[in-house]
């Protein structure tokens, strides 16, 4: 028997599990995260639905935006205009045993309890926004994360890694080169 999973199920009003499931690993298949892991990714998208609120009270229709093509989603108010908001597009979310293996994801990984997910960014610039963003999130709502991974591919290629967890959180924030 097959399992499979509801990839338009909402985890939250901007983020379905498909997304935050998704993966470039050829084992992607046996990708199907549990009630547990579920919980935990709606706990995620809460905090990644208010980044992108504020970055879109922030930065809406900036040139630093992680998806270039002029297909946005939804509308936003700004200051006397109209504009588009900026979806936060998700590189890697929940990850199973086999899928954190294919594409060398660290033994213990956040991304094995659906706790975090890789956000994708137009450059060093955003990352840094989008991180001080969570940083500001943290700190005011006294809420703390697990991982705030600030990293860059060996070709150049930025993205922020961010985690929480149900409890025990470590607020580690560093910068990494892979």
């Amino acid at each position: 028997m097959e399992v499979t999973i509801n990839k338009q199920a909402r985890l939250s009003e901007h983020f379905t599990l498909g997304e935050m499931c998704k993966t470039s690993a050829k084992t992607a298949d046996g990708n199907i995260p549990s009630h547990v892991h579920i919980e935990n990714l709606k706990r995620l998208c809460g905090w990644l639905e208010m980044l992108r609120s504020e970055w879109n009270k922030r930065y809406s229709l900036s040139s630093l935006s992680p998806n270039p093509s002029p297909k946005r989603e939804g509308n936003f108010k700004g200051e006397g205009s109209e504009c588009q908001e900026e979806p936060i597009i998700i590189n890697s979310g929940y990850r199973s045993e086999a899928v954190n293996k294919a594409v060398g994801g660290v033994k213990g990984s956040n991304h094995l309890t659906g706790c975090a997910a890789d956000i994708r960014v137009a450059g060093i610039e955003q990352l840094v926004r989008y991180a001080t963003i969570l940083l500001d999130i943290s700190d005011e709502s006294q809420e703390d994360f697990d991982e705030l991974l600030l990293e860059r591919s060996p070709k150049g290629t930025y993205w922020l890694h961010f985690a929480v967890r149900p409890s025990g959180n470590r607020r580690k924030v560093r910068l990494i080169q892979t």
